[in-house]
């Protein structure tokens, strides 16, 4: 694995910034090591701000991450903000938002942190992608 994951306590949530080599092997790793960090915590708010570096991983790809990590989180987070700040269009972040709220994760997807953090501790989040 070639990637650091910093976590910082903020009021109500954690901020997590990843960097390294974007690959399935990180994304998958890093998302369970942030989990269980956050139930360690017992903070049910995250913001995830992905800074991994290289191609983008492919659609299939996108989809069973976003899969297999939404069984292990719905049941446990009650936000989780996201920001690919390399992202070079969203259409591939847009495709895992949908794939977690369709199955039962509260999260959304952002181009700028400062309004994933507005989302995040705002107390009226309405629907995930709205």
């Amino acid at each position: 694995m070639s990637y650091k994951l910093t976590i910082t306590q903020k009021p109500g949530y954690l901020h997590a910034v990843v960097t390294g080599r974007n690959t399935k092997e990180n994304v998958v790793a890093y998302l369970e090591q942030l989990r269980r960090e956050c139930v360690a915590r017992r903070c049910t708010q995250v913001l995830i701000e992905e800074r991994l570096e290289g191609p983008r991983i492919g659609a299939m790809d996108v989809f069973n991450i976003a899969s297999e990590m939404s069984a292990r989180a719905r049941e446990f987070f009650e936000a989780i903000a996201y920001v690919d700040v390399n992202a070079e269009n969203d259409r591939n972040m847009k495709f895992a938002e949908t794939v977690a709220v369709n199955r039962g994760v509260r999260g959304r997807v952002f181009s700028s942190t400062q309004d994933a953090e507005k989302w995040l501790v705002s107390k009226d989040r309405g629907d995930p992608r709205g």
